[in-house]
């Protein structure tokens, strides 16, 4: 479920804006919030690494550009890169219409199953952005 703020309880996020969803397998599929989106404006490229890339939780791992700037994605959790969003190299603006959807930005299979469990729940990242 999605509240009203565009904050889906289902998922586990991090103050720097990232969220985390189980995937298949052992996996993670992980992208950026609607706040975040929301703020950096209309995306216009995405600069993600290629599958089998080491990833270390609070690291960058890409880059979203929009007309107003560039920011860093950081890496949610540690692991490895299964799969990028190929569909975001033609269409970045996937980014803004569907952050949850198919404006994922990564797979990740987890180095530590539980490592999701000590992000934010939903509450917590609510209570983050409204601050």
């Amino acid at each position: 479920m999605t509240s009203p703020d565009h904050t889906p309880d289902t998922l586990r996020y991090t103050a720097e804006h990232e969220w985390v969803a189980a995937a298949e397998g052992g996996s993670v599929r992980l992208g950026i919030t609607f706040f975040a989106q929301d703020q950096l404006g209309d995306i216009v490229y995405v600069q993600l690494p290629e599958p089998g890339t080491a990833v270390v939780a609070g690291q960058p791992v890409g880059e979203v550009e929009s007309t107003k700037s560039v920011s860093d994605v950081y890496a949610p959790v540690t692991g490895t890169v299964a799969a990028r969003n190929e569909a975001l190299d033609g269409a970045p603006e996937l980014v803004n219409s569907d952050p949850y959807g198919a404006g994922w930005l990564l797979e990740v299979t987890l180095a530590d199953p539980d490592s999701v469990a000590g992000l934010l729940d939903a509450a917590a990242y609510r209570a983050l952005i409204s601050t």
